[in-house]
């Protein structure tokens, strides 16, 4: 696997003060957009970068904690359940069970560089948000870095592959098409409140989609939902980390995480 460009890890670095902040509650339409509006200008097209990802996952960091190493599911389990993850695992990949719902890592992480790799389902089928449709989420489902078959597909840019969903379309597109792996690399910092559990640092992700920079060190106006602003309530700052099941058989391969002390 190619190495992420030192700017990745550096993007998560910077101080935040430690005061609570004065208005924890999320603006109506951040950047002055409406929430999912069809008519917002969608982010370019590029080309990804070429071996991003390469066609045999790479050997993960030597700090790194494997979530799946291409034999089974040990390290996840279903969400918010005490049960066995459901979905398939086949040839060094798994893939989204309809209708078993999401699964969540048993390790809970706070800050971390998130490596993981997806297919979205070929031949394509459906449109907008019914097509190759996931989700990789931080904060036990809380915050999703949306997983969607975005290649010459049209949705809302705020819910396309490389958004934070609801909230921020990705910079660009560089989306491979349906039936291709794609890789993101994440680096997402929890939010921090305090002993009242005032909100004192907002969440922050950056977001590489194939090797393309498509979330700058952006903070996220509050939980992740859809048709609907929520403010942030307070929660540990370690977490599962979880996939959701949106009735798509989306593929997964070579995830890990670096936790970031």
């Amino acid at each position: 696997m190619r190495l992420v460009p030192a700017v990745f890890l550096l993007a998560a670095t910077s101080a935040y003060a430690q005061a609570p902040l004065p208005n924890p509650a999320p603006p109506p339409d951040p950047e002055g957009i409406a929430q999912h509006d069809l008519n917002r200008t969608p982010p370019t097209v590029v080309k990804p970068v070429e071996g991003v990802p390469p066609a045999t996952p790479g050997k993960p960091p030597s700090d790194a904690v494997v979530l799946f190493d291409g034999k089974d599911l040990s390290a996840w389990k279903s969400q918010g359940k005490d049960a066995a993850a459901p979905w398939k695992v086949e040839s060094g990949y798994f893939e989204v069970v309809k209708g078993t719902g999401g699964i969540e890592t048993k390790q809970s992480f706070g800050d971390v560089q998130l490596h993981i790799e997806w297919m979205s389902p070929s031949p394509a089928v459906g449109t907008s948000q019914d097509r190759g449709n996931s989700g990789v989420f931080f904060g036990a489902g809380k915050y999703e870095v949306q997983v969607l078959d975005s290649y010459e597909a049209k949705t809302y840019p705020d819910g396309q592959a490389g958004a934070l969903y609801g909230q921020f379309p990705p910079l660009v597109n560089p989306t491979r098409p349906p039936g291709e792996w794609q890789a993101y690399d994440i680096v997402f910092e929890m939010p921090r409140f305090d002993a009242s559990g005032a909100l004192v640092k907002r969440a922050r992700a950056t977001v590489f989609l194939n090797g393309v920079l498509v979330q700058n060190a952006k903070e996220l106006i509050g939980p992740t939902t859809n048709k609907v602003r929520t403010p942030y309530s307070a929660h540990p700052a370690s977490l599962p980390l979880s996939l959701q099941d949106h009735n798509h058989p989306v593929r997964f391969r070579n995830v890990w995480v670096r936790e970031l002390k």
